[in-house]
């Protein structure tokens, strides 16, 4: 049976030395985060007065093949040199290798494909974009494996490099064509430019170079153990962005254009918070797995330390969805807000679900997120389909939220068993983060009635609804003081 949860800490800080490494890696991991959140937040609002919403609508068709064959295009191979115990040097070869091949077949079989998929989603002017974006697939093979390496030592200071370097590339390349008018071609040709970038400076930060090499006993375990992941990656998609396709075929464009604004705002908390701790996650939850006990402790700890941050964040989107995108990003993005205060539900949960996806990987339960992901999907395509029939956009962000509640958080909580996690001992770990949340409901409620003016709602709102946040969850402040010590030590 796991000890109570008394305090915050990293994964993996009973260990000194991997505490050093986790911490590092958190500090350059939140750094990064923030940074390309907030600068992303500030090109989003540029790009939605120079390019109209049915480009993004074109754009966003473009993104859903890419993210079909990005989800699978090294077949999960790379994590098997994340959580692995032998020397890199034996398996790295022929990770290479799987990984080019893979992502080269995928690309051939994009850029084929592009007029159907295209035809398929009613938005044929998406074809040309979507063969442009399948080099991003030849990309992300080549530089799977140093992209491992880096996660495998905690190197986020390295992975900071790359992706500040790469959003600067990728925004000059965006707001300068979408000057000149290229629409969604602007967002196409920004993406493969950023890929690029990060794979060149993630391959200078990598000491060593493995050249392509097959050996077809360890190519058979890292399918054996990958592929399960790949289909689960495939699965996760189908999950994330089978909503796209409902609405672009249900719908139309321009509301989809509207759907992908809020979507991509409801993730802010995901990329914000979740993507510093899931950096080491893995990593740190595969070096503590021989210990039960510290295992289910070390989830335990890092589910408080997202909701402590992940909660207010979301509160704050949902509540203040509708003064938000018409200040920030104009009336014409309005109706977006009708899907955003649903969409951010969904949000948080998906940072409690994917520390729970790295926990079951790093146990090797990758059958089990499999079946999962599948059972997910499975009950998702009906609902979201009757939403959109329903109440368009509003409906398909329901229809998410509905899922995971209820079958999704079962399913996990029925796959950590075996590891001493129950249900009541990770809500006691959340418990107050969550109070926290019901009062800054309650309290930015009440000023959308007193206030008058999207500004002043979104303004007095939002500090209103964060000093009551703050006194809900104060008692909790010498665990996160705690925290700051430690990973400063």
């Amino acid at each position: 049976m796991a000890r109570p949860v008394t305090a915050v800490e990293p994964p993996g800080t009973e260990r000194p030395e991997l505490r050093r490494k986790v911490s590092s890696a958190i500090r350059w991991s939140a750094v990064n985060s923030l940074v390309q959140r907030f600068s992303q937040v500030g090109v989003g609002v540029l790009l939605a007065r120079l390019i109209a919403p049915e480009q993004f609508g074109v754009f966003a068709v473009a993104l859903v093949v890419l993210n079909i064959v990005l989800s699978v295009s090294e077949m999960g191979v790379s994590v098997a040199l994340v959580r692995t115990e032998r020397p890199v040097e034996e398996l790295a070869p022929t990770v290479t290798t799987l990984s080019i091949a893979s992502g080269a077949l995928l690309a051939l079989v994009c850029v084929l494909g592009a007029p159907w998929f295209a035809a398929a989603m009613d938005t044929p002017q998406a074809t040309g974009v979507i063969q442009l974006m399948s080099l991003s697939l030849v990309v992300a093979g080549a530089s799977a494996v140093p992209g491992a390496l880096l996660q495998r030592e905690f190197r986020q200071d390295h992975k900071f490099v790359a992706d500040t370097s790469a959003f600067v590339v990728g925004t000059a390349v965006v707001v300068v064509l979408a000057l000149m008018g290229f629409g969604a071609w602007s967002l196409a040709w920004s993406r493969i430019a950023t890929n690029v970038v990060a794979a060149v400076v993630m391959f200078a930060y990598t000491p060593k170079r493995y050249r392509p090499g097959f050996d077809a006993v360890q190519a058979r375990g890292l399918l054996a153990f990958g592929l399960p992941l790949a289909g689960a990656s495939l699965l996760v998609f189908g999950v994330l962005n089978v909503d796209y396709i409902i609405v672009g075929s249900v719908l139309g464009t321009v509301p989809l254009g509207f759907y992908l604004l809020a979507f991509n705002l409801a993730n802010w908390p995901v990329g914000a918070f979740s993507q510093p701790v899931r950096s080491v996650s893995l990593a740190a939850f595969s070096q503590v797995r021989d210990d039960p006990e510290l295992f289910s402790r070390t989830f335990a700890r890092a589910l408080r330390l997202l909701a402590l941050v992940t909660v207010p964040a979301c509160v704050l989107l949902a509540a203040l969805a509708d003064p938000l995108v018409r200040t920030v990003y104009g009336e014409r993005w309005a109706p977006a807000a009708q899907a955003l205060a649903l969409l951010v539900l969904l949000g948080a949960l998906r940072v409690a679900l994917e520390l729970g996806y790295d926990y079951l990987a790093s146990a090797g339960r990758s059958r089990a997120i499999l079946v999962i992901h599948l059972v997910w999907l499975a009950a998702l395509v009906p609902l979201l389909a009757l939403g959109a029939h329903l109440d368009g956009i509003r409906g398909v962000a329901l229809a998410q939220s509905v899922v995971v509640l209820v079958v999704v958080v079962p399913a996990y909580l029925v796959a950590f068993r075996p590891y001493g996690l129950r249900a009541r001992a990770l809500g006691a770990a959340v418990a107050r983060p969550v109070l926290g949340g019901v009062v800054m409901v309650l309290v930015a409620s009440g000023v959308q009635w007193v206030v008058d003016g999207a500004l002043w709602r979104l303004l007095v709102g939002g500090a209103l609804a964060s000093l009551a946040y703050a006194a809900v969850v104060f008692p909790l402040r010498h665990e996160v003081l705690g925290l700051l010590r430690r990973s400063g030590a």
